[in-house]
């Protein structure tokens, strides 16, 4: 005989029967997730001793317990803790194989320049291992226009040369109308300048990384950082907001994976000229 209420609904798991199955996740650094309870949002940072650390686009920092209560686009999610990971040889952010209990050298006396704070922050990210293997030391300019003063006090030499690297370097650009004059002075022989395409460095971070299609257009006449900041939804009022804004994209940054071309190819060749034999007295 045909059975037309099915088996037992008392039977042992009859609760569970026909709930949506709730999947686990990992709690990877840089998951987004949302908090289910007050709608937090933000990326994983740090799990440790049963928490995850969250943080959002602003830098604040929450700690949450793993387990259910996450969604990720919308839907519920339990964090669990990362699987461990094997042991091999590992890599520097820059890419290079990392020396076990290598000792940071002597600095050269050559040195890499950039214009401002945020480039050297991000140079130092990605490759600040490699720096201090190779004793090099980066300094910023606070902008491209004091170039020239700084090579008239401390002029190059063979054996002290400069790397520099400039943001828009490009046909016709103040940038790049400095970087001639310089190279057709007399220091010319002892610098090596190079530069990426964009306005600023901000723009050497991969949209991917941030999770967006591409970087806003900005009007001209509209201070660049502010308007990005804006276009994005950011605080930009107060002092402060665009270094903080600043930092969030920074800490999206794990490797040279999540940076354009147009800059990696130019801090190595900066590295190289550096560090060349001859270069270090």
């Amino acid at each position: 005989m045909e059975d037309r209420y099915g088996t037992d609904v008392l039977a042992a798991g009859w609760r569970e029967r026909g709930a949506q199955k709730v999947p686990d996740i990992a709690a990877e650094l840089d998951l987004v997730v949302e908090v289910a309870d007050d709608g937090y949002c933000g990326a994983v940072t740090r799990v440790q001793a049963g928490n995850v650390e969250l943080e959002d686009y602003k830098g604040r920092k929450r700690l949450f317990p793993l387990g259910g209560g996450f969604l990720i686009d919308g839907k519920p999610v339990r964090l669990t803790p990362p699987a461990l990971k094997k042991h091999g040889t590992k890599r520097t952010a820059s890419g290079s194989f990392a020396v076990a209990d290598q000792r940071a050298r002597v600095a050269r006396p050559s040195r890499i320049l950039v214009e401002g704070k945020h480039d050297a922050e991000l140079v130092e990210k990605v490759w600040g291992a490699d720096l201090r293997a190779e004793g090099v030391v980066v300094e910023f300019l606070q902008g491209a226009d004091l170039l020239g003063e700084l090579l008239t006090a401390e002029p190059p030499s063979a054996t002290r040369r400069y790397g520099v690297l400039l943001d828009h370097l490009v046909p016709g650009s103040k940038e790049t109308r400095l970087a001639e004059a310089v190279m057709r002075g007399p220091h010319g022989a002892h610098v090596r300048i190079v530069g990426h395409p964009f306005i600023d460095v901000w723009q050497c971070v991969t949209p991917k990384t941030l999770g967006i299609a591409r970087w806003p257009e900005i009007a001209r006449g509209t201070d660049w950082k502010t308007g990005i900041c804006r276009a994005f939804g950011w605080p930009h009022e107060e002092p402060g907001d665009t270094g903080r804004a600043w930092q969030f994209i920074l800490s999206k940054v794990r490797s040279y994976r999540d940076l354009e071309p147009a800059l990696l190819g130019r801090v190595e060749e900066l590295i190289d000229f550096v560090t060349e034999p001859g270069g270090y007295a």
